[in-house]
């Protein structure tokens, strides 16, 4: 082991202001970037600014006591540094405690393997609890003196997680108190909480052990006998954190703030007993989860909906490659030319080993929604909302509601469980204990056929009947715009009710002797898959790990016209993949209307491009789409986290 890094090496001299006058949070920001780009850490200065504004979205860095610590992570940062600026009138921040702030530290952490500098990190945010050490940093005279106030601390100042670990045994008659701290970036925020909540108990003459989960990992881990002797049990945390331990005791759940200006409070509760049992709902709930998550909106809903995306993702790759093969089969073995119309609708399922492997592959899709909506409801409702979901998303995928319906489904069904549970909760003990095997089923599955056919299911019927309305009356608009439109509905909701509404209208021309329309609607469709199989081989630093492995697969759908296999890359990142995916999936069809293209298939992809009339052109629209989309796709997507 080498010699510990210091703080002050972190900290550049050219990053630290002393006599800071921003007028705002957000000039407050800008100014620290432009500070940690004068020590030439930053690699990408755009890429850096966005991921501390992504963070502060989350939740605020202000912390109280006068103290920010905005920080970014991420492949934009060459080599770990800090900033510092005191701002002696103060800035307004947003902060936990609503006062203004006056020293501001900001935190640059690159992707690596190597995370020593964590420690320091964290390390830094312990001394920021101390009111001395703070306003000695607000008091100093000179950029020498300061990061001699620094050097000095973090001399005396162990570390935090050995601090932790040293905690002793509780005493006869001490309440015993547990606590965990996690936050999404697993820097600051974790430590500081853990810090609080440390400082809060010795105050209050009770043992405290506390496992923190930062970007280093678990540390300090609470061990089974620590969780069966312990009174209560304080979950901190903006972030994932195992909760089925736990079941049986008393739990606090707050926000990882909380930890932090809160704790006395906190150690209140837990001292007093003044904390609900838990109750892991089968041993799957994760704090994450909980409806007193903390950060934005947004940032919720996007958790939520990746634990459904992320679920339902094998159905869609099982499923979509066998009815792809299904397609490959009978595209070879028949010859299209000779069958009529009704005979060409069969296509996929002419030959029996064909239609033996769509069969098998519908069945895998027919899944799909279900698993969305199920386990979208089990993020935010826990394991009883996961039936309430399947039933919803079931009844979204054999309804007129589908792929929108669906997500509509689950969330619905996890706040209606969420709902439940708080009307149960005044219900005599042994009701309550039943709630989770009888009522939340019972209640919860009502609710949800009473909303889905009476609210989801009549909406979404009523958008696919205007959309096809509207469709019709534009017979006699110029060619090339019906064809953009078609695509671009392809693209919108990819097997939703826009995107049936535009294939149905496909299918509809084909018996009215329209060819072109069904030709443009099906490139339309297979633009999206194969743009994103594109924009994962050449934009690699724009997706995730999962993603880059997943996305080949897409070609193979794509070229089936299986746009459904898009899905779970545009509900990751629904502001960025759609636009894009629309964008080149308008462009193939308006190519695809211009030349002349035609087709009397209604599926297959390019399995059926022998009967495509001027097939060239046809394959040029889709190239040209597929491109459009892909260029787009690395040029909107932002860089992801490695």
């Amino acid at each position: 082991m080498g010699r510990e890094m210091r703080i002050t090496e972190l900290l550049d001299r050219r990053s630290i202001l002393l006599n800071g006058t921003p007028k705002n949070k957000n000039e407050a920001l800008d100014q620290m970037v432009e500070l940690m780009v004068k020590s030439g850490k930053i690699k990408d200065k755009e890429a850096y600014r966005n991921q501390v504004y992504e963070r502060e979205e989350e939740s605020t860095t202000g912390i109280g006591e006068g103290i920010a610590i905005p920080h970014g992570r991420g492949e934009s940062v060459e080599r770990p540094g800090l900033a510092a600026m005191v701002v002696k009138g103060g800035v307004d921040f947003d902060s936990l405690d609503g006062e203004p702030v006056t020293l501001i530290f900001l935190i640059a952490a690159p992707n690596t393997k190597d995370n020593v500098h964590l420690d320091v990190l964290s390390k830094l945010s312990m001394l920021m609890m101390d009111e001395g050490f703070s306003d000695n940093l607000r008091n100093a005279g000179s950029v020498d003196e300061f990061l001699a106030i620094i050097d000095k601390a973090d001399e005396e100042r162990g570390s935090i997680d050995e601090r932790l670990a040293n905690t002793g045994a509780a005493v006869s008659g001490q309440a015993k108190i547990l606590a965990v701290t996690s936050c999404p970036t697993g820097i600051a925020h974790t430590y500081m909480a853990a810090e609080g909540i440390e400082k809060a108990a010795k105050e209050k003459g009770c043992y405290v052990k506390i496992e923190t989960r930062g970007s280093g990992g678990a540390k300090n881990v609470l061990t089974a006998k620590d969780i069966e002797e312990a009174d209560c049990i304080i979950v901190a945390a903006d972030a994932q954190v195992p909760m089925e331990r736990f079941d049986g005791k008393k739990v606090i759940e707050c926000q990882v703030s909380d930890g932090i200006s809160k704790a006395a409070e906190l150690l209140e509760r837990a001292v007093s007993g003044d904390a609900p049992v838990y109750h892991a709902a089968g041993g799957t709930r994760t704090a994450v989860q909980s409806a007193k998550k903390s950060g934005s909106v947004g940032h919720q809903i996007y958790t939520q909906l990746m634990n459904g995306v992320s679920h339902m993702l094998p159905f869609v790759v099982g499923g979509g490659i066998l009815i792809a093969i299904a397609f490959l089969i009978d595209g070879i073995c028949v010859d299209m030319n000779a069958l009529d119309v009704a005979e060409r609708a069969n296509f996929g399922t002419i030959t029996p080993v064909a239609a033996w492997l769509k069969g098998l592959g519908g069945t895998a899709f027919g899944f799909m929604l279900p698993v969305l909506a199920g386990f979208i409801a089990m993020a935010i409702g826990d394991r009883p909302a996961l039936a309430l979901g399947f039933v919803g998303g079931m009844i979204a995928s054999g309804g007129k509601s589908g792929f929108l319906g669906a997500l509509v489904a689950g969330f619905a069904a996890g706040y209606t469980i969420v709902l439940l549970r708080k009307l149960c909760d005044k219900l005599p003990e042994f009701l309550e204990k039943i709630a989770p095997v009888l009522i939340y089923p019972l209640a919860g599955i009502l609710i949800m056929g009473l909303l889905m056919s009476f609210a989801v299911e009549p909406i979404m019927g009523s958008i696919n009947t205007a959309l096809n309305n509207g469709l019709t009356s534009m017979g006699g608009m110029s060619k090339v715009v019906l064809g953009l439109i078609l695509g671009g509905m392809m693209a919108i909701d990819m097997g939703g009710p826009f995107n049936k509404a535009a294939y149905v209208f496909g299918t509809a021309s084909i018996a009215a002797g329209n060819y072109d329309i069904m030709a443009a609607v099906m490139v339309g469709g297979m633009t999206p898959p194969c743009a994103i199989a594109l924009a994962t081989l050449l934009f690699k630093n724009k997706f995730t790990k999962e993603e880059r492995e997943s996305g080949p697969t897409n070609f193979i759908m794509g070229l089936a016209f299986i746009t459904e296999g898009a899905i779970p890359f545009a509900a990751s990142d629904p502001l960025h993949v759609l636009p894009a995916c629309l964008a080149g999936s308008g462009v193939a069809g308006a190519l695809s209307m211009l030349s002349g293209c035609t087709l009397m298939a209604p599926h297959g992809g390019i399995f059926v491009f022998p009967v495509v009339g001027n097939p060239l052109m046809y394959v040029v629209a889709m190239l040209a789409g597929t491109l459009v989309s892909a260029v787009l796709l690395g040029v909107l997507k932002k860089n992801v986290e490695a």
